[in-house]
Order: structure tokens, then C-alpha cells, then sequence
């Protein structure tokens, strides 16, 4: 099972805080975006944005980084503050 949490504006174009996919083997961030894109349509057109961050059990990720079962990803979007 991974587990996808959405922060910020994501959470709430989703409306849902995120979710927990059963996957049978390793897959990449990019083959986990395919799948949210296809859950949260509202998503869509940011979950493929160069500025969205992702984390992989609280650490930097890319479209090739590896997600296997257990793996916890957090979707946040640019922020800026002061």
C-alpha cells in the first residue's frame, strides 16, 4: 500500500486529503501520477507541473524515483511566503 497525502490547494482541488493505492510491484512517481490524474481529474493540470514538489517518505523526488509498497508520497504545491 503507498500512501498519497495532497497539501495545501492540492487537498482542496481534490477534496480529499489523499489515498492509499494497493500496488503489486515498484512503480515510479510518474506511473503514481498517471493514476491519481485518473482519480483526481481536478488535479490534472497540476500534478504534471514542473514547480509541483514531491516527497517520497519525507525526502526530494522525481518523476523516476522508485515508489514501492509501504512508501509514504506527499504532492505540495510552489508556495511563497515572506
Amino acid at each position: 500500500m503507498v500512501t498519497v497525502k495532497f497539501f495545501a490547494m492540492l487537498k482542496t482541488l481534490a477534496k480529499s486529503e489523499g489515498k492509499q493505492y494497493e500496488i503489486s510491484s515498484p512503480i515510479t512517481v510518474g506511473e503514481l501520477k498517471e493514476l491519481i490524474k485518473k482519480d483526481f481529474p481536478a488535479l490534472a493540470g497540476l500534478i504534471d507541473s514542473r514547480s509541483l514538489l514531491v516527497s517520497v517518505n519525507q525526502e526530494f523526488a522525481t518523476r523516476t524515483t522508485v515508489v514501492k509498497d509501504g512508501d509514504e508520497v506527499g504532492f505540495l504545491p510552489p508556495f511563497s511566503g515572506g
